[in-house]
């Protein structure tokens, strides 16, 4: 009894030691310069009673990054559920062929269903398929040209607030109704055999749109890579120098296409003509304007591609963070009308978020943690949960949380969602608590100076701080 006693005397001591949670939140924040003057947001909901355990500026306005794929890809699985599958067709126009897109981001190298460090495959991969089924239903002849159409949605390839030079790069690829290989070329780079020779260049999708200049020069074993790329805004030339050391590791840029549909367009007419099939047009390209999807009831279905199912393609989105894919699932949802009805079924009002893309790439969307923590609520108390949690990468595991966490035993308990820009870090999803069952949380941090590092590691500090109460 005496020991008894005295084990519990000293669990009552440590108890009155151990900070009560808010505080103890709010010394890590005050413990790091990175956060100690940042606008730190945060709010963390028990789910199983849905008490509000901690909150700080949960109604405040942070910019999300790319938690605001989050929002996207609810509105997507909550809308069609995770069997929908897009449709991508080749039909007969008179003399065309149209190549009609139907909002399928899944045309690429990529892999499904995910896979950590998959390989990228061929880029064209679902064209080629196309052109063999074209083939195999007799077609020798196109006398007008190939038609990119991607009239499912108005011509609108930046949403508002995107860098100049984003629409450059992978990360800002320009959105369409028809897209390829996530619109963009992957370029790799690998060294000559000896110095002094020009460095050697593949590109994926195999086929040309981009007319490169290369005058990177194969050096001596051990200098080092050194490689600018440049690609004049309005044009479709690349511009490539520097060196790059005999035996050097290839590298790998992604460049993205300017004109989707077209570029698309372009890979059906080769595949075709290396199938010996005439094409007499070349690549055309058809986009809308604000008038209705372009109708062609008299137009007859040769050849079409089913997506793998929606359920997948969300877990590309938020595994890896891919913007293109994540801004046609805004689009594909109905756009800001289809984010309104999800919004109202899960409790958030108009004056809870200002969303004008889909990706988090825009500086101009707003939300706040309260908004987000109900988006996550939502969707666990929704018949769709459990493809939802399969789409969130996992603590020190996978996805962008591959490399989070690392240190923490029960790294693994976390499943969320990532997000950053220049002074900007967000992570929004679950946490798996031993005793509290699941947690839904929200932190962001925007206006901090200081590396990205250190900013994500204090918000895995203070996720990783909610397994002590």
């Amino acid at each position: 009894m005496r020991l008894l006693g005295l084990l519990l005397a000293l669990e009552l001591a440590f108890a009155e030691k151990k900070p009560k949670l808010p505080v103890a939140m709010e010394q890590i924040v005050q413990s790091e310069p990175v956060t100690a003057r940042a606008h730190l947001g945060m709010r963390v909901v028990e789910i199983r009673s849905g008490k509000v355990l901690y909150e700080r500026n949960p109604r405040a306005w942070f910019v999300p990054a790319s938690n605001t794929k989050l929002y996207s890809t609810a509105l997507a699985l909550t809308k069609f559920g995770p069997d929908y599958r897009f449709d991508t067709q080749v039909v007969a126009d008179g003399k065309d062929l149209r190549l009609v897109g139907g909002g399928d981001p899944t045309l690429s190298g990529r892999k499904y269903p995910y896979e950590r460090d998959a390989d990228w495959g061929d880029g064209a991969s679902a064209i080629e398929q196309l052109a063999d089924a074209l083939v195999a239903k007799g077609l020798k002849l196109v006398e007008g040209s190939v038609i990119g159409d991607d009239t499912r949605y108005v011509w609108d390839p930046v949403p508002p607030g995107w860098g100049a030079d984003d629409g450059l790069y992978e990360y800002g690829a320009p959105v369409s109704a028809l897209m390829l290989n996530d619109n963009t070329i992957r370029l790799k780079i690998r060294p000559g055999s000896q110095p002094g020779e020009p460095a050697a260049l593949t590109v994926n999708p195999a086929f040309e749109y981009f007319a490169i200049q290369n005058r990177i020069v194969t050096a001596e074993p051990g200098t080092r890579t050194r490689i600018r790329f440049e690609r004049p805004i309005g044009t479709r030339e690349v511009w490539l120098d520097g060196t790059i050391a005999v035996g050097a590791a290839e590298t790998e840029e992604l460049l993205a296409v300017d004109e989707p549909a077209r570029f698309a367009a372009q890979a059906l007419v080769e595949a075709l003509r290396r199938r010996g099939v005439e094409v007499r047009g070349g690549a055309g390209v058809r986009h809308r304007f604000g008038e209705n999807p372009m109708a062609c009831d008299s137009c007859e279905v040769l050849a079409e591609r089913k997506s793998p199912p929606l359920s997948e393609v969300i877990q590309v989105v938020n595994k890896v963070s891919q913007n293109l894919h994540a801004e046609i699932m805004r689009r594909e949802g109905g756009g800001q009308d289809g984010m309104k009805a999800l919004f109202a079924s899960a409790g958030i009002t108009d004056e809870d978020t200002y969303l004008v893309d889909g990706s988090g790439l825009s500086r101009l969307t707003l939300v706040c943690p309260e908004s987000s923590t109900k988006i996550l609520l939502h969707l666990w108390n929704s018949p769709h949960r459990e493809p939802w949690l399969r789409s969130l990468p996992i603590g020190a595991e996978d996805g962008t949380l591959e490399n989070r966490f690392k240190g923490f035993a029960e790294a693994g308990r976390v499943k969320a969602k990532t997000g950053s820009l220049t002074h900007v870090a967000a992570l929004a999803g679950y946490l798996d608590h031993p005793k509290r069952g699941m947690l839904a949380f929200s932190v962001m941090v925007n206006n901090y100076n200081g590396t990205s590092a250190k900013a994500r590691a204090v918000i895995d500090k203070l996720v990783m701080k909610l397994l002590e109460y």
